[in-house]
């Protein structure tokens, strides 16, 4: 599974890639680098992934071993479905994202980036039987519309990927049950910003169920009137972030880029 390669094109990954997989390279490593940023990482361990254009079996995912802030453009592996490495790389991929990543990728054609995540705020609401709660606005956005998938051990079987599709369905969120997030977008910035949003809500309940108080929820009347205002307007989520974000990242250390 992912095994090297090696003899494969010649040059720069730059030069021997096509335009649009050279700016999903640049989009994906900012999105490592803003998720070290955010303080979203785990050592070298979870992984964000992006399909290639053009390429629907082909994806992007980060070189085992590496630090999120020290991932670029090139050196980002682009392997199959299979798990098999396409294209020239020094570097191995971790298994466990593989087996995650290449479920999500198979089953949703729609969604072409999965990010996943071990927080604290959401390995905690993870191994809580309630779930994510609907306590504030930024909560509801995700009001029915959170998949859960039970732990299974260390995701290395393969045979886990028809059931982690199965239980993520038609939904981009998904908590993975004693173990941490995910989110996929159909693009890299609706990802992230999803993941933002949720981490930020995971956080937010945990804050207020440390107080001991009686918490407060709106009806589900309520809270999916303010779901369906979120999704007002068919713009993908993220597009008007991603553009700040990437100067964030920029402003950080641009050599995400090379």
């Amino acid at each position: 599974m992912a095994s090297k390669v090696s003899n494969i094109g010649s040059g720069s990954v730059r030069d021997r890639v096509s335009t649009e997989e050279w700016d999903t390279r640049v989009d994906l490593a900012a999105c490592y680098r803003l998720v070290a940023l955010y303080g979203w990482t785990h050592l070298v361990q979870n992984h964000v992934s992006a399909r290639v254009p053009g390429k629907a079996a082909h994806f992007l995912i980060n070189p085992y071993g590496m630090l999120f802030r020290e991932i670029t453009a090139s050196s980002l592996v682009k392997i199959d479905l299979d798990g098999k490495i396409v294209d020239e790389s020094p570097y191995n991929v971790n298994e466990a994202g593989f087996v995650i990543h290449s479920a999500v990728h198979a089953a949703r054609p729609d969604l072409h980036c999965v990010l996943h995540t071990h927080t604290e705020g959401g390995m905690a609401i993870s191994a809580l039987e309630c779930g994510l709660l609907p306590l504030n606005q930024g909560a509801f956005r995700f009001h029915n519309r959170v998949a859960y998938h039970d732990y299974e051990g260390i995701a290395l079987d393969l045979d886990e990927r028809a059931r982690i599709a199965e239980d993520l369905g038609d939904h981009k969120v998904m908590i993975l049950r004693n173990h941490g997030l995910l989110t996929a977008g159909r693009s890299i910035a609706e990802a992230f910003v999803l993941m933002y949003h949720l981490e930020k809500t995971c956080r937010a309940q945990l804050l207020a169920m440390a107080t001991g108080a009686k918490l407060l929820m709106p009806p589900p009347d309520v809270c999916e009137n303010a779901a369906a205002q979120f999704e007002r307007g068919g713009r993908v989520t993220g597009t008007l972030d991603w553009p700040a974000l990437l100067r964030e990242a920029d402003a950080a250390d641009p050599t995400y880029r090379d």
